[in-house]
């Protein structure tokens, strides 16, 4: 899995970190050469913080993602996508 923070909030006055915007982004391949098959799967989100460092509800920058993010369940809903993926219930289409 590969956790990046793609940008970040800030306020104008003092420089503390308000809000951060983040992507996971999971993939596996089955196969090898011409038959190989790429499956990926990715997730989105937004944290918000209290950039006041005295603040009881401050929150350090190495804590930012995981503070509000369950990582363990969003890793396992990625790897759980990709599975479904690579054996469908369903396809759509025509046969010939």
């Amino acid at each position: 899995m590969n956790w990046t923070i793609l940008t970040l909030e800030s306020n104008t006055a003092d420089g503390g970190v308000t809000t951060a915007h983040w992507r996971v982004d999971a993939e596996e391949t089955v196969g090898a050469e011409e038959d190989a098959v790429t499956y990926r799967a990715s997730a989105y989100g937004t944290c918000g913080f209290n950039p006041d460092v005295s603040a009881e509800d401050f929150i350090a920058y190495a804590d930012w993602v995981w503070a509000s993010v369950d990582k363990e369940a969003t890793e396992a809903s990625l790897t759980a996508k990709i599975e479904a993926d690579k054996a469908p219930v369903s396809t759509t289409g025509v046969p010939w």
